[in-house]
């Protein structure tokens, strides 16, 4: 009997253990990532910020006038234009007022035209007065020089023993009262001067009679003044519009008195106001005439364009509030006050290095993965500058550099991928 196996059992063997041995493992294969390359560029950023919207303008109208309402054309909720009257007062006393005043103006005028023929007569009178004084003080001065002369020739009569003492005496007192009528005469005269220049004449300024023929002419202006002063009252007794808007309150009725108080309150919507709400750092970038994109869900699915008319500082004192106002077109008045959007302000155009905003890998936008040349992940901190929502401009990544393009897949540093 043979010891040995032969050699085709041996064989057998062979096969069998061959057949029971563990194939050798095979390494897996590195995870695909889809990659985008870091390119410079510019983008425009932009600041989100919620809002509402609000009137261009209120008009709140009032009356001084105290007289009653004889029609209210408006409801609230009407539409108004410009020009357009929603509202009379009633002027019946205003006119009477009116009336007088002209009555009153008609009579001053007839007072004036009175008192310059006066004034004229008075004037020429003067004048004559001092005619009359100068030829009066003429004949005074010739009656004393006649007397006088007498007076002489008499004292060499009464000398030669022709005529009495009586007569010299009696002639000496006519001389006296000869001097006294030019006295007189004189007074007379310069009385009369004085009266003619203190009435002056008419047309020339200072005079007495002219001062009375003014007075009387102003007393007219004053009147007409007046009468002009109630027109002005008669014509706000017609209250209008003074804008194309919305009657949002009113508060008076036909037989009411305005008194002191708000009758109207009117709102301009178009064009029409977004006031967005935003902090310091929003509006630090912020300037008038930027474009800003304004959604409004409650009226239209398209968002509407505007610009920033006005960026306002903090709403209240001590707060950090701060308010964007963008203007909007509302042709239709679709948008009315107090509606909700959200807008949408851009921010001056930023340069850099630009990459997806998906890339980052938290909240903070402060890390990346990258790809290097060895085709393993390496994580980099970088350092946002803006974005637009879709791409970023970041500091501290080169030009070229692959990002990963999801940040929030599951890499490790050092892992090996296979780039898409």
């Amino acid at each position: 009997m043979n010891r040995f196996p032969s050699a085709t059992a041996l064989l057998a063997v062979a096969s069998l253990v061959a057949c029971n041995a563990p194939a050798p493992t095979k390494a897996p294969a590195p995870p695909s990532v889809s990659t985008t390359v870091a390119t410079s560029g510019a983008l425009q950023p932009h600041e989100a910020l919620p809002g509402l919207i609000a009137p261009y303008q209120n008009v709140a109208i009032q009356s001084s006038l105290t007289e009653p309402a004889i029609a209210v054309n408006v409801q609230e909720g009407d539409r108004v234009y410009r020009g357009e009257t929603i509202a009379v007062l009633d002027t019946t006393d205003l006119r009477a007022e009116v009336a007088a005043d002209l009555a009153t103006a008609d009579s001053d005028s007839a007072n004036a035209t009175h008192t310059s023929v006066q004034g004229q007569l008075t004037i020429n009178q003067s004048q004559q007065a001092v005619v009359n004084a100068a030829q009066a003080l003429q004949q005074a001065r010739q009656t004393l020089a006649r007397d006088s002369l007498d007076l002489t020739r008499y004292r060499q009569l009464y000398g030669s023993g022709y005529i009495s003492e009586q007569q010299v005496s009696q002639q000496s007192t006519l001389v006296r009262n000869d001097a006294a009528a030019v006295s007189s005469a004189q007074a007379s005269l310069a009385s009369a001067n004085e009266q003619v220049s203190a009435n002056g004449s008419l047309g020339t300024p200072g005079g007495l009679q002219e001062t009375s023929v003014a007075q009387a002419l102003a007393t007219r202006k004053v009147a007409l003044a007046q009468a002009d002063q109630i027109r002005a009252s008669i014509a706000k007794a017609t209250i209008v519009s003074p804008i194309d808007g919305v009657v949002v309150n009113r508060n008076l009725n036909v037989g009411e008195y305005p008194g002191s108080r708000q009758i109207f309150t009117l709102q301009q919507v178009d064009p029409i106001f977004a006031i967005l709400k935003a902090s310091g750092s929003q509006v630090a970038n912020v300037s008038v005439g930027a474009k800003a994109t304004i959604a409004a869900s409650d009226v239209s699915a398209t968002p509407l364009q505007g610009r920033v008319a006005g960026v306002l500082d903090q709403v209240n004192p001590g707060s950090t509030d701060f308010q964007i106002k963008v203007l909007l077109q509302n042709p239709k008045r679709k948008l009315r006050p107090g509606m909700a959007v959200q807008g949408s302000v851009d921010l001056p155009s930023v340069s850099g290095v630009r990459v997806p905003v998906a890339a980052f890998l938290d909240d903070n936008h402060n890390s990346l993965m990258v790809v290097g040349d060895d085709s393993k992940i390496k994580t980099l901190t970088v350092a946002e500058i803006a974005d637009d929502g879709k791409t970023a401009v970041v500091r501290g990544l080169e030009p070229g550099a692959r990002v990963v393009s999801d940040g929030q897949t599951s890499l490790g540093d050092g892992q090996k991928v296979a780039v898409r």
